[in-house]
């Protein structure tokens, strides 16, 4: 009933829009033009918008700054060209009535200056803004994460229409790459590592429900899914490079979002008149929340977030202060219902569980010259989960405390990046990268009728990473990349030399060819360092303390083929060696490349980094661009993901769906030039995922779940069949502009499954698919 209600709205609200007045309304386009590498200002560079008419054009002055103050509402295209660089094309920039675009255009230098060469940069998505990164990297923009169906605005689940790229479950964005854990995934914003910038995050994961990250704030970010360069450390499995925008520096505007979500509101603009000092910021209510405010009596699931950004423009460089934090909490009280509608027929739980993140990053860089510029951070960011399980039954229907967790993490970092550009040749890199960890870790359960704390301990210690890295391009179209990274852990002194190496190299104009090698390295989850092991005598000792980094060998080739300019096809294979994995001598099959693929992170003790993993595959993706207001992306992967335990027998690893296939696509209407109605669709079917099965006799004969180790990750989940469809509605008016959103995914009877639990006291299994349509909406304004 509450879905055909928000349908009905929905659609009333496009009805009641569909009245178009024709309004020749303009806005004004500016931003600065730098040098790729070195982001020093370029001056002179000649900018003009290719599909006005008359043509508009321009010149940067002697900070690269451009403007044009009258360019038409809609999507644009403009051209950057100047002396001794290559000439770069950027098409699809949207154009609003209430708010000013902003860009920030980098332009490569030219090695040869015979011939002009002109980069579109649709086709260069392909590529990384981080020139380092040679393959199995791509850049996205906001709007694709706003675009694309089923992404809700989230930079993880518009990566799951990657190739090679997996969600985890439905309700949650943690993706699996190329088959290994979720936990290997590696996040940055503005060079910074921050924590799981998710809500209702458990301990050691990298996803969760609904991210904090904000795409009304982020510009265009790298994604890089493997031998990925040496400033990259500390992850196996990719990274999330993520930018965030500067605040607009002449002008203050705000805008406001309301739906599934929450409500939202944000502003940016200039402190004063007098500088270029400028603000963005960003906050976020739950629905829940609000609807709680006003009296009624809702399901706990609450959370609030705070995001912002200070720009401080200096003399020969500048300083930013980036802020971001989220609380959240959630309650599912069995004792609150009907015994009819407990999670077992005859008994139930009690679960709250909350998380608190913050992150706060001080950022200075200086230009030393035109060449040389350095980038110096001080940031720390923060950590708590806490969570109850009270159990209950139609005997004892009073909650009895069955298990508990308490823990926190800090972290302060110092991080220093140096990027010089010998020539238009040759770039070389330099970082070191200091953090010092501050844990407090509380954990414990009923097992066998006792309490059995897995962790308790508070303790600090140090983590330092260390890189070179050098790129040289041996002429326009074929370039050499390598690097090498280390890193030391001062617990139990680990460490570990990283080389990384990557060449690409353009047959033609429509054609490449990439080569990526890398080793890399991951400390474990820091709550495995510290899982206790109880002693006879009631004592207990950290038998995980020593625990060896888990390593992977990453090989990838691949190729690239343009059929025109806005599509293009490419192919990559890729290999992976990981060694040094902790498993457990009396839990033989047991391996913690399995970490991620449950809501809660195993506190398992007494591991050795005796394990071993193997994942390899083909991946494909064909892309149509967005151009004639239409767009499609297909991808393809065929994939093997494999790990051997104490014992050295060979097991699917519990991400091994063998295949996955994603194909999306979408129109945009446009109405009287103004205005535009767009749709978009989405499938996806992938291999079911291998599980441990329940061991139903021995869960009856102990009371308490028992798993079927002997079988484990035999037994797969029925395939996945999933369908977005996205309807977005854009009206631009004179002072304001409004954006109306509604995404309906269908969870088929081959969807995931959202939960697999039994029931100690009778052996049954349940199965909760949570089937159904599923829509979201929501609606903004920009004033």
């Amino acid at each position: 009933m509450k879905q055909r209600v928000l349908l009905l709205l929905f659609f009333s609200l496009i009805i009641s829009f569909s009245s178009f007045s024709q309004e020749n309304m303009s806005q004004t386009l500016r931003g600065i033009v730098v040098d790729h590498e070195t982001q020093i200002p370029l001056q002179g560079v000649n900018i003009i918008v290719t599909n006005s008419n008359p043509q508009q054009g321009t010149i940067s002055n002697e900070k690269g700054v451009f403007r044009f103050d009258n360019v038409h509402i809609g999507r644009i295209s403009i051209q950057a060209s100047f002396v001794g660089y290559k000439t770069k094309t950027i098409d699809n920039i949207i154009i609003s009535s209430a708010k000013e675009t902003i860009l920030k255009i980098a332009l490569d230098e030219s090695i040869t200056q015979i011939e002009e060469v002109v980069i579109k940069a649709n086709i260069e998505k392909d590529k990384a803004i981080n020139k380092m990164a040679t393959i199995s990297a791509r850049s996205f923009t906001v709007d694709e994460t706003n675009r694309y169906p089923g992404s809700y605005g989230d930079p993880a689940r518009m990566a799951a229409n990657y190739a090679g790229v997996m969600s985890v479950r439905d309700n949650r964005n943690d993706i699996i790459i190329r088959g290994n854990s979720s936990t290997g995934l590696l996040w940055r914003l503005d060079g910074i590592e921050i924590p799981n910038p998710n809500h209702f995050a458990a301990s050691g994961t990298t996803g969760g429900p609904i991210t904090i990250l904000n795409n009304n704030l982020l510009t265009n970010s790298d994604f890089l899914t493997g031998a990925f360069p040496a400033e990259y450390g500390n992850a196996l499995a990719g990274v999330f490079d993520l930018k965030m925008r500067t605040g607009n520096n002449e002008k203050r505007e705000y805008w406001a979002e309301f739906g599934y979500n929450g409500l939202e509101f944000g502003a940016e603009g200039p402190f004063s008149k007098n500088t270029n000092a400028s603000y963005l910021i960003t906050y976020r209510y739950s629905l829940v929340d609000i609807i709680d405010l006003l009296g009624a009596e809702v399901e706990t699931t609450k959370y609030q977030d705070l995001t912002f950004k200070l720009n401080f423009p200096l003399k020969k460089g500048r300083l930013s202060l980036i802020g971001m934090g989220g609380k959240s909490y959630i309650e599912m009280f069995d004792s609150n219902d009907d015994k009819r509608d407990w999670t077992f027929e005859s008994w139930g739980e009690d679960l709250s569980n909350g998380s608190d993140i913050g992150t706060l990053s001080l950022s200075h860089v200086h230009f030393f010259g035109t060449k040389t510029r350095l980038q110096t951070a001080l940031s720390v960011f923060g950590s708590r989960v806490t969570t109850r399980i009270d159990t209950l039954s139609v005997w004892s229907p009073n909650p009895y405390n069955w298990a508990g967790e308490e823990s926190s993490e800090v972290k302060a970092s110092f991080t220093t990046h140096l990027n010089s550009k010998i020539n238009s040749r040759n770039i070389f890199n330099f970082g070191l990268k200091a953090d010092r960890y501050f844990v407090n870790f509380m954990d414990s359960s009923i097992t066998n009728g006792q309490y059995k704390v897995d962790t308790d301990v508070s303790e600090a210690f140090d983590l330092f990473q260390l890189y070179v890295q050098f790129k040289h391009k041996f002429s326009d179209k074929t370039e050499i990349y390598s690097g090498l990274h280390s890193q030391y852990l001062d617990l139990n002194n680990s460490w570990s030399l990283e080389p990384r190496i990557g060449f690409n190299w353009n047959l033609n104009d429509k054609n490449s060819v990439k080569i990526g090698y890398g080793l890399h390295s991951q400390t474990q989850l820091r709550i495995l360092y510290f899982t206790q092991t109880q002693l006879d005598d009631g004592s207990s000792i950290y038998t995980n303390k020593n625990l060896d980094f888990s390593k992977s060998h990453q090989i990838i080739v691949g190729y690239d083929h343009l059929f025109s300019d806005n599509l293009r096809l490419k192919l990559e294979v890729y290999y992976q060696s990981l060694f040094d994995i902790p498993v457990k001598e009396n839990l033989p099959e047991y391996s913690v490349l399995n970490y991620g693929a449950e809501y809660f992170i195993e506190r398992i003790d007494s591991l050795s980094n005796d394990g071993t993993g193997e994942n390899y595959g083909i991946e494909l993706t064909l892309e149509r661009f967005l151009q004639n207001n239409f767009y499609f992306l297909i991808t393809a992967s065929l994939y093997e993901s494999t790990y051997k335990g104490y014992d050295g027998i060979k097991r699917n690893t519990a991400f091994n769906g063998n295949f996955a296939v994603n194909a999306l696509g979408g129109y945009e209407i446009p109405i009287r030039k103004t205005n535009a109605i767009s749709i978009g669709l989405r499938t996806t079917y992938a291999g079911g995922r291998p599980y441990v099965p329940y061991d139903v006799n021995a869960t009856i004969n102990q009371q308490t779940e028992v798993l079927d180790w002997d079988n484990a990750y035999d037994t797969q989940q029925d395939n996945y069949f999933r369908i977005n469809l996205r309807i977005g509605f854009k009206r631009n008016k004179p002072r304001f502009n409004v954006e109306l959103a509604m995404d309906l995914q269908y969870r088929t009877n081959y969807t995931s499954v959202y939960e697999y639990r039994i029931d100690p006291l009778t052996g049954e299994i349940y199965h909760n698919y949570e089937m159904a349509l599923y829509p979201m909406a929501s609606y903004r304004i920009q004033f």
